[in-house]
């Protein structure tokens, strides 16, 4: 059973690769936005009517790459030198929360790009539940995707995330093949 801590994980690259792509541990910024743009996509609604939370924000980069703005942004973050950057980044209201533990907001649509990546299976499901809970309407996220044979990183295939929008009483869609090992879901209620 795999058990990275989180603080620590993101703190070792943010001190190597400073406040960069590298340092929220993507690749580059071209497979940042190769996520955000599916991820936009997994919306069914125009974003400037909608209230979007964005949960495990890092640097609020996602809302920086937004050509058109939701109605409101709001970003969760458990790591401080990455909320700080974030409310300076975007403007916006960032928020120091834990997504299993701490109180969330309401929002049409919660959204999270990778940052389920080193959680747990259960740390997931609870992740994903407690996110669908505070939306009005769904829960966008992408998530790695293969087999689960790694001891750091956390994969899904594409059944075990139907079997979880069935018990979550969702219904959902996967994006797959935009990049390698890595999935776009939305779950929709």
């Amino acid at each position: 059973m795999r058990k990275i801590e989180n603080r620590k994980f993101y703190k070792t690259a943010l001190d190597k690769h400073g406040l960069s792509v590298r340092g929220l541990h993507w690749n580059s910024r071209a497979s940042q936005e190769s996520r955000f743009k599916v991820l936009i996509e997994l919306i069914p609604e125009e974003i400037t009517a909608l209230h979007l939370v964005d949960a495990g924000c890092g640097f609020g980069d996602l809302y920086t790459y937004m050509k058109v703005k939701p109605l409101s942004y709001t970003g969760l973050e458990i790591m401080p030198e990455m909320l700080k950057e974030a409310r300076k980044r975007t403007g916006c209201e960032i928020l120091h929360v834990n997504m299993l533990s701490d109180d969330l907001p309401e929002a049409d649509y919660y959204v999270c790009s990778g940052a389920m990546n080193i959680l747990s299976r259960f740390e997931t499901h609870l992740f994903i539940r407690r996110g669908l809970e505070h939306s009005r309407k769904g829960f966008v996220f992408n998530i790695l995707h293969g087999d689960d044979e790694s001891m750091v990183y956390n994969y899904f295939q594409d059944d075990e995330i139907r079997a979880m929008a069935k018990r979550f009483g969702v219904t959902s869609k996967i994006v797959t093949g935009y990049l390698e090992r890595d999935m776009s879901v939305g779950f929709y209620k």
